[in-house]
């Protein structure tokens, strides 16, 4: 009998060690592997997208990178495809994604979030001579929307009635498609407008604001309170210490973690 409970015991204590493992917090995984791996399109400029040397630059690609400084660890990087961005997360192929990604509720349903670190809202993109008056979904019936596949943008505009929404891997491939004239308009991020302005030679301009402001933040799966409360920390020290400023104004020109006036 004694032999039996001490069976029972032994048993016990090497389920809960096997609990235990399971339920590793994520900080306790990226501080013992030295890395904090991070997914990113690598398409979407100013946000994240390869420079004339190949290597990956852009706002979010350098707040990746102060984040990882501030928990002690090395930022690495994965570039994939938005329409599979997320699923990949779920399927633990990186730590976070640094990407943009709307904080919906429907997205937290299935992961956690940092505390937000961008606010903006959706914006139309138009072709540089566009005539028209494209600045409501009732101007846009009958007309084609270019969004990226799986985007808070293309729910939204999905939500209009009469719009044909077309879909695409990325911004580049819908904004070539806006510059040609295969659709209408485009709808992304309104911070995505200047840097198409200043640094491409598409001819697009900014259209309507459309839609209500957003915040942005980063993801990763659930149940790593430690790790979440160390990457809200991360943020906040970035924020007090002026490093989000530095990098924000040299994407941005302005602090973009706060709102502004869309109108």
């Amino acid at each position: 009998m004694k032999a039996l409970r001490t069976s029972l015991i032994a048993a016990a204590l090497l389920a809960g060690a096997s609990l235990a493992a399971h339920a590793a917090d994520l900080l306790d995984d990226v501080k013992a592997r030295g890395t904090l791996r991070v997914a990113v399109e690598g398409t979407y400029p100013p946000f994240n997208f390869k420079d004339a040397k190949g290597q990956l630059d852009g706002f979010d690609v350098d707040i990746a990178k102060a984040i990882a400084a501030k928990l002690g660890v090395k930022p690495e990087f994965t570039t994939t495809e938005w329409s599979g961005i997320l699923a990949g997360l779920q399927a633990g192929k990186y730590d976070v994604i640094v990407n943009q990604v709307a904080a919906t509720d429907e997205r937290r349903k299935t992961f956690d979030f940092s505390a937000p670190y961008v606010t903006s809202y959706p914006q139309l993109i138009v072709r540089a001579n566009e005539s028209r008056k494209l600045q409501s979904p009732a101007d846009l019936k009958g007309k084609k929307v270019g969004v990226g596949q799986g985007s808070n943008f293309a729910d939204l505009a999905k939500s209009w009635d009469g719009v044909e929404v077309r879909t695409y891997p990325g911004a580049t491939e819908y904004l070539q498609d806006l510059a040609t004239g295969r659709i209408d308009a485009a709808l992304n991020d309104s911070l995505l407008i200047p840097y198409l302005k200043e640094k491409t030679k598409l001819p697009v301009k900014a259209g309507a604001a459309i839609g209500t402001p957003a915040t942005n933040a980063i993801p990763f799966r659930k149940g790593s309170p430690k790790f979440q409360a160390a990457i809200d920390k991360a943020i906040a020290d970035l924020q007090a210490d002026g490093t989000y400023a530095k990098i924000s104004t040299k994407w941005f020109e302005r602090d973009v973690s706060k709102p502004i006036d869309n109108k």
